[in-house]
């Protein structure tokens, strides 16, 4: 008996073993099968890339398949300063064979981002539009050629990876990065682009903003205003000195003032008194005009050295609006007529010389333009931005020199110093084409220049090129650079800095 009940409990084991063997395989393979499902409808990413005259716009995008939902994360960027729209309402239309499917979305998931779910309707070729509602504006982004596949079948048929961005010595630096920084990308520009001689300059105020004030008798200089000092802005008739003669045996002022007064009153009633006494012919006319000479001749001295002189001495006063370039004197030193005493300036228009090497010479005559840089600051400046001209350029070299001079008048709105020196490249009129690119676009690693280039708005390719020349804005490309292919002119750094971090994969998508 005891051995028939071990036989039911050994049979009862093998037959439970079997039904959970059975039971967990079935799950498995349940589970194998969903998990095969599911990579079957994850499909890569779908990216686009659109430019108007005000948006940037980087989509990435499940691929559209019939009855299936595609996520569209489109990011939204203000070309004028690559920076991301912060707020505004957008809405995203999917048009295929005239049927529309559509969402809008009141604010952003995050500053220039926006997550959309769209639902395809019908198969087919069509076109993804995005209206944007921002600061009482409306604009709008169009996609063209986003394709709706019918089946997942249709969609691996049609797949090609060769349409890929190549990820080869790639970046992916992300727009939430992009973002943060001074950034910028645009295309080369396809230019003339002649010969530049580069060169440095001299300020000088230009012929008629500066007046150099001369003492107009002997004396001792007194300051009127102990704030008169280099730099200092004066205005038109401004009194700036006093030359005092008051203490001198010889040409003392007050005396001459004195004397001049009295003879002109002396003349005056003596003219006034011949003027009665010729109506009864007392007086001739030969004296009356004697008098009448005696009388403008002393008035003329008189006026003019009360206008300039007083008690205290000569008085000497701005002839301009400008300020204190220069004092060549002290405060009592003793002057004499004609000796300089200040130089005033307006600064407004400057004249700068270049000095130019004879190689140059047969360059010159073709020189038209010319782009300015300063040393401290490292700014360049067009003659346009500056109203600036070409005045001349030198015919002979002077006799201590075998430079040649180059003369160029610009408007004083950056700030420049007479007596300062810039870096000038002299542009030369061409009709030579030339791709050119901001000097700010190039790297350089022990002489070997490169940009990098836009691959999408998130990777970009660091490429190898060979420069010409440069004018101080822009860098000729002679090789490695087509017109058409977009470069990050702002920011190239920060691209390098990330790419030293590893390069990520470029089909990876966002994680937001």
């Amino acid at each position: 008996m005891k051995s028939k009940f071990l036989w039911m409990a050994l049979i009862a084991f093998v037959f439970f073993s079997c039904h959970q063997s059975q039971s967990t395989h079935s799950e498995e393979a349940e589970r194998d099968h969903e998990h095969e499902a599911a990579e079957e409808h994850e499909h890569e990413k779908v990216q686009y890339t659109v430019y108007t005259a005000k948006f940037e716009l980087f989509a990435e995008a499940d691929a559209m398949v019939l009855g299936e939902s595609a996520n569209v994360l489109a990011h939204f960027t203000f070309l004028e300063n690559f920076k991301p729209l912060e707020s505004g309402k957008v809405t995203a239309k999917l048009i295929v064979n005239g049927k529309t499917v559509s969402q809008t979305l009141n604010e952003p998931l995050r500053k220039g981002i926006y997550s959309f779910t769209l639902d395809p309707t019908v198969s087919g070729e069509g076109k993804l539009y995005f209206e944007i509602e921002t600061g009482g504006d409306r604009f709008e982004v169009i996609v063209p050629d986003v394709d709706v596949f019918a089946s997942d079948e249709e969609l691996e048929e049609h797949h090609d990876h060769g349409d890929e961005p190549s990820a080869v010595n790639a970046t992916v630096f992300t727009k939430e990065q992009s973002w943060k920084i001074d950034f910028a990308t645009a295309l080369p520009q396809e230019q003339a682009f002649g010969p530049v001689i580069k060169t440095v300059a001299k300020i000088e105020s230009a012929p008629g903003e500066e007046e150099i004030i001369a003492a107009k008798a002997a004396g001792l200089v007194l300051f009127s205003n102990s704030n008169l000092v280099e730099g200092k802005t004066v205005s038109n008739g401004e009194k700036l000195f006093t030359i005092s003669s008051s203490e001198m045996a010889e040409n003392n002022f007050s005396v001459q003032l004195v004397e001049a007064k009295s003879n002109y009153e002396t003349n005056k009633a003596n003219f006034e008194r011949k003027s009665e006494l010729v109506k009864d012919r007392l007086v001739s006319e030969q004296e009356l005009l004697n008098a009448k000479n005696a009388y403008e001749t002393s008035k003329a001295v008189y006026e003019n050295l009360s206008k300039n002189f007083n008690e205290s001495g000569q008085m000497v006063k701005s002839k301009m609006n400008g300020f204190v370039k220069q004092i060549f004197v002290g405060n009592g030193q003793y002057v004499a007529a004609g000796q300089p005493l200040v130089s005033i300036t307006q600064n407004n228009k400057l004249l700068l010389t270049a000095q130019v090497q004879q190689k140059y010479l047969p360059l010159l005559p073709a020189v038209n333009t010319a782009n300015i840089s300063t040393m401290h600051d490292d700014l360049t400046f067009t003659l346009d931005e500056l109203n600036g001209k070409i005045l001349s350029f030198g015919k002979s070299a002077p006799d201590d020199s075998y430079l040649f001079p180059v003369s160029i008048e610009i408007a004083n709105h950056a700030g420049f110093a007479p007596g300062t020196f810039v870096e000038i490249f002299l542009k030369t009129l061409t009709n030579s084409k030339a791709i050119t690119v901001p000097n700010g676009a190039l790297l350089e690693e022990q002489g070997i220049y490169y940009v990098f280039v836009q691959q999408t708005p998130e990777m970009f390719e660091k490429r190898e090129v060979k420069i010409g020349g440069t004018d101080g804005l822009q860098t000729e490309v002679i090789s490695g650079l087509n017109a058409d292919e977009r470069i990050v002119t702002h920011g190239a750094m920060q691209v390098k800095l990330a790419k030293a971090t590893g390069t990520l994969d470029a089909h990876a998508g966002h994680v937001h």
